[in-house]
């Protein structure tokens, strides 16, 4: 009867033991408190700072867009004027472009017509003659006189009175009322001849019957 007594005081003992042995040991898997605290500092800094890092960037974002946005009109008028000044110089070499090569084509062509007045005056003369309305009876009439006088010679002077040109003209300056290149141009010297005739007898043929009766017109 005493075995089992002891028994279970050796049990209560054992159980006693087992609960010291706990109390004993769980100080020192439970963490320590200055590490926890470190911890949580740690933590709270690392926050702090990303916080900060994050606000930064986004007042940094904020202004550059307000920036941008304040910027813009100033950039998009300035776009705008330096597209219209380059415009506005393309179309001005654009007219001076087509005006230079308008004025090559006319000297292109009042040089073609004067050398082709130069080498055939009597062609030129039938046409200024035709636009006075005088017919062709007229133009042979006109094709004697100047044969008479100059032999048609748009250079031809007279030695002793220093009459020139195709029509004799005295002095030869009186033909620059037709034109100022009245020494070279055959047609300005016509168109002078045609019109000195016209007031004075009339019409070529008028000028050459006075030519044959008195050996000048």
């Amino acid at each position: 009867m005493l075995r089992p007594v002891a028994h279970a005081g050796a049990t209560v003992a054992l159980a006693g033991a087992a609960v010291s042995g706990y109390l004993v040991a769980a100080p020192t898997s439970a963490p320590q408190t200055g590490a926890v605290d470190e911890l949580s500092l740690r933590s709270e800094r690392v926050d702090a700072v990303s916080a900060a890092s994050s606000a930064a960037e986004d007042a940094s974002a904020h202004a550059e867009l307000v920036a941008f946005k304040a910027g813009t009109p100033s950039r998009l008028a300035a776009q705008a004027a330096a597209t219209a000044a380059a415009a506005a110089e393309a179309a001005r070499l654009e007219a001076e472009r087509a005006a230079a090569a308008e004025r090559a084509a006319r000297d292109a062509q009042r040089a073609a017509a004067l050398a082709n007045a130069q080498a055939n005056p009597k062609a030129a003369a039938q046409a200024l003659v035709a636009q006075r309305g005088w017919n062709d009876a007229q133009f042979q009439c006109l094709v004697r006189l100047w044969t008479k006088e100059s032999n048609w010679n748009y250079r031809a002077t007279n030695r002793s009175s220093g009459a020139y040109g195709i029509p004799q003209s005295l002095p030869g300056s009186k033909m620059a009322s037709a034109g100022a290149d009245w020494r070279t141009n055959p047609v300005t010297q016509i168109t002078w001849g045609l019109g000195y005739i016209a007031g004075r007898y009339g019409t070529p043929c008028g000028a050459w019957a006075h030519s044959q009766s008195y050996n000048w017109y």
